[in-house]
């Protein structure tokens, strides 16, 4: 017996019945021989970690445009604290840890530079529209290892593809990633914006607080525990209902003081006509996408505003700064 089959039989002792064992995935695109020490998630996770789209989620915007201070949170920074969260609940609810990070890990790899307003322009101005959970999926399947993809399994794919609030992931692993998602960056956007002097811990409405407490430490901390304890024996992930409308409620004060905050948005219209430049030019211009991309486009037959999507999502914000100026910022002579 090798190593990974000894691990799949511990899952099968340990793990909650209504777990998602490695051993039961639905598999992968393309099969493969499997590995002889770690399970088909484990192995997953590990894909993600090492893709160059999980590293350039370092440079990507969270919430705040280019902010002056080292301690705000990036994409990737929200992604870790998602796996945490995540693991926990899993943990706790004796569910598959791997599978919960995999998907975690991998979420948000399909995301724009500059946040949801690089989503936004280029779901404007693409006619195809631009979903950041469908490029995530994209991402693996298609894009990473030159056009590639990492052939990863049913499970994982479909937890990243339905991690926004529309959709209902077909795994408990993948509804607790759902849930930690919403409540990372519920925690950490407040953490942010009270570092930038956009609020205080007292601005939230004490309807919210006496539920689920007074402090972004508090909130988090009871987030989790109501999950845990509202989820255990069941084939489930929920929370009680004061805390969920406490969830809806606190989103909805978040909207109101920072998402839609002008200070904290200011930069976003510069952001949005940035992208929506480097759409339009590139389309005109497909000879200078990188030649994966090319490939990808003529292998797959795929609709070059497609690929288009794919070469600026891909993009860091400095590295899309750096090529609008490049493409349309004149640059000093020299005779």
């Amino acid at each position: 017996m090798t190593i990974r089959e000894q691990l799949e039989e511990r899952e099968s002792e340990y793990l909650s019945p209504y777990a998602c064992l490695s051993r039961n995935s639905k598999g992968r695109g393309r099969k493969e021989e499997q590995c002889d020490i770690r399970p088909v998630f484990q192995r997953d996770r590990d894909r993600i970690l090492h893709s160059k789209s999980f590293r350039r989620l370092k440079d990507k915007t969270q919430v705040f445009l280019a902010p002056d201070g080292d301690h705000y949170r990036t994409r990737l920074t929200h992604t870790l604290e998602v796996s945490q969260n995540a693991r926990t609940i899993a943990k706790a609810l004796l569910l598959n840890e791997d599978l919960v990070e995999a998907i975690a890990l991998g979420h948000d790899l399909g995301h724009t530079p500059f946040g949801h307003a690089g989503e936004r322009a280029l779901n404007n101005i693409c006619p195809l529209g631009f979903v950041h959970s469908d490029q995530s999926v994209r991402t693996v399947d298609v894009l990473e290892k030159d056009g590639m993809g990492l052939n990863l399994t049913y499970e994982v794919r479909d937890g990243i593809r339905n991690h926004q609030t529309a959709n209902v992931p077909a795994t408990l692993e993948g509804k607790i990633v759902r849930l930690s998602d919403k409540i990372a960056y519920i925690h950490h956007d407040m953490d942010d914006a009270i570092r930038a002097n956009l609020l205080k811990d007292a601005d939230v409405p004490w309807s919210i607080g006496k539920v689920i407490g007074y402090t972004t430490r508090e909130r988090l901390d009871h987030f989790i525990h109501d999950i845990v304890v509202n989820s255990r024996g069941k084939n489930d992930i929920v929370m009680s209902e004061p805390v969920a409308q406490a969830m809806k409620d606190i989103r909805t004060f978040m909207f109101e003081h920072v998402y839609q905050n002008p200070v904290a948005k200011s930069e976003e219209g510069k952001a949005e006509m940035l992208i929506e430049a480097l759409y339009t030019y590139y389309l005109k211009h497909l000879e200078l996408l990188p030649k994966e991309l090319l490939q990808v486009m003529e292998r797959d037959n795929t609709p070059k505003e497609r690929i288009v999507c794919d070469h600026i999502a891909g993009m860091t914000d400095r590295f899309a700064i750096a090529k609008y100026e490049e493409i349309f910022i004149p640059k000093t002579w020299h005779g």
